[in-house]
């Protein structure tokens, strides 16, 4: 060990661990994170690399003009870490912890800890000035984490080396605006303070790092704030966009990149109304005439989302600032709340009651239960329509004085679900908030709870969920005393629950409680309100705005053609879209249509004209039936066997064909492309 110290001094300046920081990329496979081998194919790598476990730590840092000079090279990542850190290290305070900064080869910057913890940390030499790469440590989180490029846990006797397993680690890298790995955030603690929710903490901050970055990197560029629901605009979960003024795209942050569904590169390939379903040059207007407020943007997936548009210095956070990222601090000013593109609408039984015969035999259903809490579960595909059902629920029942509190449960990582929805007391675990957090139970008392997404909720918080539902209490992590709570719950999925329930992914008792009643919204295809719904759509925009209320007849003919796989969701979209572009128009055109939607306008006509007249004869007809008339339209003769083995096959060899471009082959075949995503998950079936 003392010649690996002698030999890094005599290596600085230029780059003191690049030699060894190469082997072991070049010896890496990175994992996803989770994967039972991460800590497997790390111990494999340290090895390789010629580590003993029984090695003692290496006591030789950097002299202090060397570390200098390093913190000087990486003076960008310290200066915007700094604050954060500090923010951080308040938040675990007194729990035998400290955070670490790294650069980009695992030498620690600078670190932060309890003055009880700092000696034991100095006796495995974690301090300023060491490199914690898995070259020099083995299987760590700080140099595992950066072989992986992912957010890494290494706890305990998970460490290569012996004298390290004292430690707990959790680390997440961080990345310059271009995405390039320029160092990472650590907190290593004793293993007796473990807790799961604390790299979930970590990989926020290292985000908050990211976002500070990314704000100085773009200071004089157009900015572009945005998420698909408008209470996460101005929060460490928005999505963050830099053009230059002239429209070029310049980079994007993780959200951002996330939300796209599209890697850097590729959206640097393109415009920016590909990007936003509207010209830059409006956004510029709404940013002069109106800078601060927030309007409506449509993502090339045709999600929807509340977007705000700046051009001014960013401000920093400060030492004192908390992590609390439901208020998080805005780029360009003081905290707030951000304030809506426009006010939701109010839904009640009544209004969503647009002609259609299936909606309206819902509706009466659930009527019948007004004033009884008997829970209800609503299903459906995704935007249908099921929050708006559950809030209508909620407005007309007894309980619409007190509060309607919502919870996705897919948006949320497993480890932050439970501390969201059951709540928690101060010092619950490692990141608590002082004086502890009230869950969305607790919020909804009095009221409803609507778990959207019920089936992504993991199998421990079911029996947590379960127990609540069964006593009527609940008790937040870290406490000791039951609290009340009176509430009535409404669910929603997408999923098939029973499916789930034989795979052993969704507990059989929670699902009988949860289905007192079982109402399925029907896809926006299906449905024979579709001129309704347009006109009540289009009447809720703003009035201050001097958008179209109707549509031209050809318009409504080719919407009727649409197979709309975003339901009621993407209509929205369009017509939001379609409104803008027609500003100022008595109706809506059909030049003021996005052009991808009239694209698939036209693919689902050209399907409609090879279709079989059995087929063509209902408006409901399903993918698998629009797959097996679109063989017969090509002269194909479908194999022996059930309508599904023939789509399936079907799907396999254009899949084949086409290199697995599951957009193509859906184009191809006349498909939604969740369909083919389904027949490959599932194997290779459909159903």
């Amino acid at each position: 060990m003392l010649r690996r110290g002698i030999e890094r001094r005599a290596t600085y300046p230029p780059c003191p661990f690049h030699r060894r920081h190469a082997l072991t990329q070049r010896s890496a496979n990175p994992p996803a994170v989770g994967r039972p081998d991460v800590i497997a194919q790390a111990h494999a790598r340290s090895l390789e690399l010629g580590l003993r476990a029984s090695e003692m730590p290496d006591f030789h840092p950097l002299r202090r003009p060397a570390l200098r000079e390093l913190v000087d090279r990486n003076q960008s990542l310290y200066t915007h870490a700094l604050p954060v850190m500090e923010t951080l290290h308040a938040q675990i305070v007194d729990t035998q912890s400290m955070v670490l900064l790294t650069d980009n080869h695992g030498v620690i910057l600078h670190s932060l800890g309890d003055s009880d913890f700092v000696e034991k940390a100095n006796r495995v030499a974690l301090c300023p000035g060491v490199s914690w790469a898995e070259a020099d440590r083995g299987t760590n989180a700080i140099g595992t984490a950066l072989v992986d490029g992912q957010p890494t846990v290494v706890h305990a006797g998970e460490h290569f080396l012996h004298a390290n397993r004292i430690l707990t680690c959790s680390c997440a890298p961080i990345a310059d605006p271009f995405g390039r790995t320029i160092g990472a955030l650590d907190v290593s603690g004793d293993t007796r303070g473990f807790h799961k929710h604390t790299l979930a903490l970590v990989r926020m901050s290292a985000q908050m790092i990211e976002n500070h970055l990314f704000s100085n990197q773009f200071v004089d560029a157009i900015r572009v704030h945005f998420h698909a629901r408008a209470e996460f605009i101005g929060t460490l979960f928005e999505g963050l966009a830099a053009f230059a003024p002239d429209g070029t795209f310049l980079s994007a942050n993780r959200s951002a990149l996330f939300q796209f569904g599209q890697p850097l590169a590729e959206l640097q390939r393109q415009p920016f109304d590909a990007l936003f379903g509207i010209a830059f040059s409006r956004v510029l207007q709404q940013i002069t005439r109106a800078p601060g407020e927030t309007i409506l943007l449509t993502l090339p997936s045709g999600v929807r989302v509340v977007a705000r548009g700046e051009h001014t210095a960013p401000r920093y956070v400060g030492p004192a600032e908390s992590l609390d990222t439901s208020r998080a601090p805005l780029p360009g000013g003081a905290r707030q709340t951000p304030r809506p593109a426009e006010p939701a609408p109010l839904a009640t039984l009544e209004t969503l009651d647009t002609g259609d015969a299936q909606v309206a035999a819902i509706l009466r259903r659930v009527a019948k239960l007004r004033g009884r809490d008997i829970p209800i579960l609503v299903l459906g595909k995704t935007g249908t329509g099921k929050e708006w059902l559950a809030r209508a629920i909620h407005h007309d029942s007894p309980r619409r004085a007190a509060p309607f509190v919502a919870l996705n449960c897919a948006s949320l990582p497993d480890t932050l679900i439970e501390a969201e929805l059951f709540g928690y007391e101060d010092g619950a675990f490692t990141g608590a908030k002082k004086r502890g957090s009230v869950g969305k139970i607790v919020q909804a008392d009095g009221g409803t709870l609507f778990l959207d997404e019920i089936g992504d909720m993991p199998l421990a918080q079911q029996v947590r969920l379960m127990r609540v539902l069964q006593e009527r209490t609940v008790v937040p992590l870290g406490a000791t005393r039951a609290i009340p709570v009176d509430l009535r719950i409404v669910c929603a999925t997408h999923r098939n629950l029973r499916a789930m329930i034989e795979d052993g992914t969704f507990r059989e008792d929670l699902y009988y409680r949860i289905n007192g009643l079982v109402v399925t919204l029907p896809a926006l295809r299906e449905r024979t309100d579709l001129h309704a719904l347009v006109t009540r759509m289009l009447a809720l925009q703003p009035d201050g705005e001097r958008l179209p209320r109707r549509v031209s007849a050809e318009v409504l003919e080719r919407f009727a053609q649409c197979r709309w796989p975003g339901n009621l969701r993407q209509l929205a979209n369009v017509l939001r879209t379609a409104s803008i572009m027609a500003e100022g128009a008595q109706q809506i055109e059909l030049d003021d249509l996005p052009d991808d939607f009239l694209q698939d306008c036209v693919d689902a006509a050209a399907e409609q004209s090879v279709q079989s007249p059995l087929a063509r004869a209902g408006s409901g007809v399903d993918d698998e039936a629009r797959a097996a008339a679109q063989t017969q339209g090509q002269g194909q003769q479908p194999p022996s066997g059930k309508m599904e083995a023939w789509q399936a096959s079907l799907i396999a060899q254009t899949l084949e064909r086409l290199d697995g471009n599951v957009s193509a082959a859906a184009r191809e075949l006349g498909l939604a492309r969740n369909t083919v995503y389904r027949y490959l998950r599932r194997g290779g079936t459909t159903h």
